[in-house]
């Protein structure tokens, strides 16, 4: 029983001791420790709601400052990241833009969209295997700006 109890008393001194590196105090007593830990979350807390706001705002204004529509392509393992971004609804791009990605034969693995006051896609395609050609981040990019110039023209 005194062994347990010895063995509990060990594993809380031990966890006591990695709270007391982790939030860099120089405490002694457990009390101690507790309330500096708590400072160290509030702290982290505070920081993680500034970086939140610098996000937003940050992306407020790269959406401000550039001419839209946004296009990004990321080159994954086996396939592309690709985010679409214009600052209005847009009827009938999605359809567009995925007949672009036909025309690459991109399989779209997973996408989200967004059509409400403001087009946004986020899709994850890879290249259909039995195709053979490989293509790279480039020319998904020009493809659907293709798509959308396309579509922008066939709606005015």
């Amino acid at each position: 029983m005194v062994s347990r109890e010895n063995n509990k008393r060990a594993a809380l001194h031990e966890k006591l001791q990695l709270l007391r590196s982790i939030t860099n105090s120089h405490a002694l007593n457990k009390t101690s420790i507790i309330v500096d830990a708590t400072k160290y979350i509030g702290e982290l807390k505070q920081k993680v709601e500034r970086l939140n706001q610098d996000i937003a705002a940050a992306q407020t204004s790269s959406h401000q400052n550039h001419p839209l529509p946004l296009v990004t392509v990321e080159t994954l393992e086996k396939g592309f990241l690709i985010n679409v971004y214009l600052n209005r609804s847009c009827p009938g791009l999605l359809v567009s833009i995925l007949e672009a990605f036909e025309e690459l034969s991109l399989d779209v693995h997973e996408a989200r969209v967004s059509c409400t006051d403001c087009f946004r896609l986020e899709a994850v395609s890879g290249e259909n295997e039995e195709e053979g050609e490989s293509i790279d981040a480039q020319v998904v990019k020009q493809a659907v700006m293709q798509a959308i110039k396309n579509w922008s023209e066939s709606t005015n």
